[in-house]
């Protein structure tokens, strides 16, 4: 008895089978390479608000003065080849419009610049590459992929220690939705600076080593989930001396309650968001689900014509009759 096999049943049966293969490759190979921070950033973002500043020329607190912060990422693509991890060299900017624009960023009220060096995937920090300041914790600039609904540990470089960021809801930004953290940072000393002592209330001793402390009215982040990405950011920084061993503050150096990014800060934040977003659901969901729907139906139906093709020859016997007559 000979069958006879279709060819389309076995195309059919061989692209379902390699699309139920690829659907699982998508998930657990291809998405996790995907999701990974990038070496070559080169990012900035800029935060306004209004408060009181140390004006150096008067030495004295000038308040309700507009203050920009501005913080550049650039990767070092060479560094970060190198060490298999993200190395992030960080720039961060106080001014007030007396200072801006400026030719030189060492001529703001403020410039703090340090290295950031991150585990690609993860996105905890990595001890390398001169790494400056040893920063902990489990998120600094960015959130790890895939945020979940729950307390993080947010590096505060001012403080140069962690705060708990606690999960509070949903928060829209320029339409698009984001998970919301907030935090507060009681007053804490975080250093010293040699000062004249008559800044912190000493005017018989020509130079003190006077203690820096640091407050945040309150920290706000509405973060992307599935990117980590920081769509809006919100800070209330409060930067005061004292003199050595007083309970009391005796300068303020920096006081705003409220510093948030900018409405074109917070429109590239979304854009790129929304483009990774869209990248990563495409890999981690759309494309593996389609291909599972995809590939079973056609390793159905190619199934199913592979088993309708297997006939007996056409030209069978009369039923009844014998398959072969011997002769003598």
């Amino acid at each position: 008895m000979r069958r006879r096999t279709s060819p389309f049943s076995l195309v059919l049966l061989g692209l379902g089978t390699f699309l139920l293969v690829l659907a699982p490759l998508l998930v657990w190979y291809v998405h996790p390479r995907a999701a990974v921070n990038p070496i070559d950033i080169d990012t900035t973002a800029v935060y306004t608000g209004r408060g009181s500043v140390f004006d150096t020329d008067r030495v004295e607190t000038v308040p309700d003065q507009k203050i920009t912060i501005t913080q550049r990422v650039r990767g070092d693509v060479a560094d970060s080849e190198r060490s298999g991890n993200a190395v992030w060299d960080v720039i961060t900017t106080v001014d007030t419009d007396e200072s801006l624009p400026a030719a030189d960023p060492h001529d703001a009220l403020a410039f703090t610049p340090h290295r950031w060096v991150l585990d690609r995937r993860t996105t905890k920090p990595v001890h390398c590459c001169e790494e400056t300041s040893r920063i902990e914790g489990e998120a600094y600039l960015k959130f790890p992929f895939d945020v979940q609904k729950r307390s993080y540990q947010w590096w505060d470089n001012t403080l140069g220690d962690t705060v708990v960021l606690r999960y509070r809801g949903t928060a829209k930004v320029q339409g698009y939705t984001g998970y919301r953290f907030t935090a507060s940072v009681p007053p804490t000393k975080s250093g010293t600076r040699l000062v004249p002592g008559s800044i912190v209330d000493l005017p018989d001793r020509p130079q003190v080593l006077a203690e820096e402390w640091y407050a945040n009215h309150g920290i706000e982040l509405i973060v992307d989930q599935r990117t980590g990405r920081v769509l809006r950011a919100q800070t209330g920084p409060k930067q005061t001396l004292r003199a050595p061993g007083a309970d009391e503050d005796a300068a303020v150096l920096l006081d705003a309650e409220k510093i948030v990014f900018t409405d074109r800060t917070q429109k590239e934040a979304v854009r790129q968001a929304e483009r990774d977003s869209g990248q990563l659901r495409l890999l981690g969901e759309t494309l593996p689900v389609g291909a599972a729907v995809a590939g079973g139906l056609l390793a159905v139906a190619g199934g199913v014509l592979l088993a309708r093709g297997r006939t007996e020859e056409e030209d069978t016997e009369t039923p009844g009759m014998p398959h072969s007559v011997l002769t003598k």
